[in-house]
């Protein structure tokens, strides 16, 4: 028994099967002519059916399993694909057997048998005016080669092309010019939909090339493993990539434009560019024009190629992804870039021209030991050593400097190796500086977790989990490499434990995991989630020094720490951590007992600032303010900072300034205001694109830093220094507004409790300045600055993954992004303005059209009934399509609609209520009547009694008697 249903172009058939081998259908809805339908069944019956007259016309039997119909366009065959890799030409008119057999990807065994074949999922048959038909199918590769990439065929008479993809077919489209079936399809493009892609050949083209997609449909071609989002950039920042991108050589792709068309933009969108810039882990970095509702790849920047492919992974804790890129930084005023590996750092200057270059390094080490024997006055330690020319080190004392017995090999053993000789660059970006990491006794030497650049002092700051560094890559070279608790000096409040000895193991993926330490569960934000630290227990064992050696590092600016100014501690001692209960808390911070020995802290913020150092400071200068994994934040002063032509060959001289201000928890982020709470931009150069003149004068206009004029302003005893910078400090736990230069906190604010920050940043609303903070139990909290004054509290998604640790990021006019899947970028919006006009920023994507003229047929094929005929719905199912047949399922139509359907069901409850009432009424009736009968049963009862007693008396008595 079966029904069909032709309703609004879509088709809807209804099969009851009464035979048990058939158990499943599938109908081609583009049957050529809308009176005949052709209804294929998986055990490989097919029946053609005729809609007019309701019967089945033909049918037909298939020596194999049944998976897709296509029609040819006169209408009189049709092609069969088969669960053996085979297809079928039938003949409308010969049910009998097929036309053609033919399996075109199976070949003679050595046996004279065919080989198996996969089943052909679909196949289409498409007609060309001038030209041999198309047959377009997927699957039907042999079984032996299984294990290849899925592909898509084409046959075009008797050439076959197979077209490899790199994800499982899902389905395909084949493009034609024409809606029509039934006339010369000519086919232009199919679109392929794979498991993870989308995929659109150009059928016209030699070869069948596939277009350019300009959807970021490979967002996820290689794995996320970082991404920044710069809202209110430049507005020619966007327009400068995409002119570099668009030179960029793309082979393979097809010249002509993109096939598929349809929607229309929103009629709203934000007035400011938007930029998604996204790190991969095979050390790919691509921009993103996100202004609009949909990304655009703007630039590619591939980093591998900096460096000679990894011979063999051997050494312990190397990084299974060695090119991956963890951490990202962009001045957008000056369009430098910095890009952060596990050990190795890259700093990218943008160009619009050509250059051949060879790439400059710096080999730097970074480590700290503590020594279990006494300083020795009597002994001078040596002063470090350049391994070369490109790496060193200036006033600071690396772990590696020592005149003890040392390899080379070892000394220089770095993850990575730079690429040697001059190499051709295009436009774009192109190698500034590349630092690496040395390892130290073959071991890891730490992830990187923070960098920070400044165009504007030519200097670059970064941090791993050891200590600090600070590179000159003007002048290529490294200004300081110290351990985080030399930093410190004589002002350490913490005790350092020597270091236990380490096994050399490969550093874990902390990307997929939740590490816990010793003593409880850690935040992954300070150890894993900035710059993905491998291990939160990876630390160095201490190094056998000789026994004369017993001088500690550092000892040479000891002297100056002891003279510092002034110490501003912030700690809150009211009060400890509290675990909330998941996975995501800590177990320590930086209030922990001054008894507790610290073995390692990691730097975990870094910002170039023009402010002041100390208390006594009458005017600002440069400097860099570090904060630490243990809530400290240090000042190093960059002094005498050299302008004009001596900023090429005069040394800029780093010391610590002996200032700490100390919070609970991770720094997380810093940033100053004015004395009227606006924010103070960071310094930078503006980037021009250079001339032939400028590159003759390349070094006397690179090196002025945009150094501010000191104040002329000479304190006395008599005039009061006024405060006039405040700076912003927040960590996992708490924020603290600290005014400068007196070192005062006017206010301070407790974040979470129960709970830690996982991201902060001070951005701009609506010309405010406001602190966003992501908290790792789900709240999105806004406060304003510089009163702490909360603005926003909403319970938006708890932390439960570390890529959205990671990734998460906020930026200007109320915006965030972090990546919520491998393949998904997730933008949200705390601004009232822009979720207001949200739905006038969409766009349709389906609009009403015309469809085209249907193609004329002759006069001849009209005359004798062969050209094509189309029924409506009323001629099919209607009373004029005569009665059907007997057990022919017929659809009763309904009167009314849903109004009629309300007033019937409220007639209906109104008659179940009038029936309750008359049962009711009847019961009650009934019950009177048992009421009355039980009262004349007694009085018959004693009416009985009363006659027989009278008979009684009268029985003997004669009639005379009475």
């Amino acid at each position: 028994m079966a029904t069909i249903r032709i309703e609004m172009d879509q088709l809807w058939v209804y099969y009851q099967a009464t035979e048990k081998n058939i158990r499943s259908l599938k109908i081609d809805h583009k049957f050529h002519n809308t009176m005949k339908l052709l209804i294929g069944f998986e055990s490989g019956q097919i029946v053609h059916w005729d809609l007019k007259s309701k019967t089945a016309e033909c049918r037909y039997s298939a020596p194999e399993a049944l998976k897709s119909i296509s029609w040819h366009h006169e209408g009189k065959q049709f092609m069969c694909s088969h669960s053996d890799g085979s297809l079928t030409t039938w003949n409308t008119k010969a049910p009998l057997k097929p036309l053609t057999t033919m399996s075109p990807h199976a070949k003679l065994g050595k046996d004279g048998k065919q080989e198996p074949c996969k089943p052909i999922i679909k196949v289409e048959w498409k007609s060309v005016r001038n030209g041999e038909p198309l047959v377009i199918f997927s699957g039907g590769v042999a079984y032996e080669k299984s294990g290849r990439i899925p592909s898509i065929t084409v046959m075009n008479g008797k050439s076959t092309t197979v077209l490899e993809m790199e994800h499982t077919v899902v389905d395909f489209v084949v493009l034609c010019d024409t809606p029509w079936q039934h006339d010369f399809q000519e086919p232009y493009a199919i679109v392929v939909l794979l498991l993870n892609d989308l995929v659109v050949v150009d059928l016209t083209s030699t070869g069948y090339p596939c277009f350019e997609n300009p959807y970021p449909m490979d967002i996820h071609e290689s794995p996320v493993t970082s991404c920044q989002y710069y809202a209110d950039c430049p507005t020619n920042l966007i327009p400068a990539f995409y002119s570099v991108g668009s030179k960029q050589k793309r082979s393979g792709f097809s010249e002509k434009n993109w096939p598929v068309k349809g929607g229309v933009w929103g009629t709203a969108t934000c007035s400011y560019p938007e930029m998604i810039i996204t790190g991969h882990a095979d050390g790919s970095i691509k921009f993103w024009d996100a202004s609009a509702v949909t990304l655009q790849v703007l630039y590619k920047l591939k980093t591998a190629k900096i460096f000679e492919k990894p011979k063999n992974r051997s050494i312990d804790g190397q990084d299974e992804d060695p090119f991956a890129i963890y951490l990202l930084y962009l001045c957008p005023e000056s369009r430098q870039l910095c890009a952060a590996g596990a050990t190795h750092i890259m700093l990218f200057k943008f160009s619009r021209g050509e250059v051949a270059l060879d790439i400059p390094f710096l080999e730097i080490s970074i480590d700290y030991e503590v020594y279990d024997e006494l300083d020795s006055p009597e002994f001078e330690y040596p002063k470090p050593s350049l391994v070369n020319q490109q790496s060193g080190s200036m006033g600071s004392y690396s772990s590696n400097a020592s005149d003890c017995a040392k390899s080379d090999a070892t000394a220089s053993v770095t993850s990575l190796k730079v690429k040697t000789g001059s190499r051709k660059w295009g436009l774009g970006y192109q190698p500034e500086l590349v630092c690496l990491l040395k390892w130290l006794d073959s071991e890891h030497p730490g992830n990187i977790t923070s960098m920070s650049v400044n165009s504007s002092y030519g200097l670059l700051a970064f941090g791993n989990e050891s200590g600090l560094a600070i590179v000159d890559y003007v002048q290529k070279t490294c200004l300081l490499n110290l351990g985080t608790p030399d930093l410190y000096g004589s002002l350490d409040p913490y005790p350092r434990a020597p270091r236990s000895p380490r096994g050399k193991k490969p550093p874990q993926d902390n990307a997929n995991q939740v590490i816990h330490s010793e003593d409880g569960t850690r935040s992954p934000t300070s150890d894993q989630i900035n710059g993905v630290c491998m291990s939160p227990t990876g630390i160095k064992p201490r190094k056998q020094h000789p026994p004369e050696l017993k001088r500690t590092k550092f000892q040479g600016t000891r002297n100056k720490l002891q003279k510092a100014h002034s110490v501003a501690s912030m700690e809150d001692t009211n009060g400890g951590d509290k675990n909330d209960g998941s996975s995501f808390s800590r177990s320590r911070s930086s209030s922990m007992s001054s008894l507790e020995n610290v073995s390692r802290e990691a730097i975990q913020c870094l910002v170039f600032a023009d402010s002041y150092t100390r208390k006594t400071d009458a005017y600002t200068c440069p400097c860099l303010w570090v904060g630490t994994s243990l809530g400290s934040v240090l000042v190093i002063s960059l002094n005498a900072l050299p302008t004009g032509e001596q900023r090429l060959t005069e040394p800029v001289i780093v010391s610590p300034s002996g200032t700490i201000f100390r919070l609970k928890g991770a720094i997380k982020t810093m940033s100053f205001l004015d004395c009227n709470g606006l924010l103070i931009p960071t310094q930078s150069e503006q980037w021009k694109a250079e001339t032939k003149e400028d590159k003759k004068d390349k070094q006397s206009s690179r090196q002025a830093p945009a150094v501010p004029p000191r104040p002329k302003i000479s304190p006395t005893s008599s005039t009061e220094i006024c405060d006039r910078q405040y700076t912003v400090i927040c960590s996992e736990k708490q924020a603290r507004v600290v005014s400068l230069p007196s070192q005062n906190c006017p206010y301070k604010l407790r974040v979470t409790d129960a709970s830690f920050v996982v991201k902060a940043d001070i951005v701009t609303i609506r010309d405010s300045v406001c602190l966003g903070c992501y908290v790792a139990n789900g709240h999105v909290l806004i406060f304003s600055l510089p009163s702490f004054k909360p603005l926003l509290d909403v319970d938006f998604l708890p932390l439960t993954d570390l890529r959205i640790a990671r990734t998460f990021t906020f930026s200007k006019n109320g915006h965030a992004l972090y990546l919520c899947s491998p393949t998904e970028v997730q933008k949200i919006a705390y601004s009232s303005e822009i979720c207001d006009n949200l739905s006038e920023m969409l766009g349709d994507l389906f609009l009403p059209c015309e469809a085209p003229e249907a193609p004329k047929q002759g006069f001849f094929k009209n005359l004798f009934g062969g050209g094509v005929s189309t029924l409506d719905r009323e001629e099919l199912f209607g009373e004029a399509s005569g009665k059907g047949q007997r057990g022919l399922a017929t659809k009763l139509p309904g009167p009314g609609g849903l109004q009629q359907l309300t007033a019937q069901s409220g007639g209906a409850t109104s008659e179940i209520s009038r029936a309750k009432m008359l049962a009711i009424e009847r019961g009650e009736k009934l019950g009177d009547l048992d009421d009355k009968t039980a009262q004349m049963m007694a009085q018959a009862e004693s009416f009985a009694h009363a006659s027989h007693a009278m008979m009684q008396k009268y029985k003997d008595k004669k009639w005379y008697q009475f």
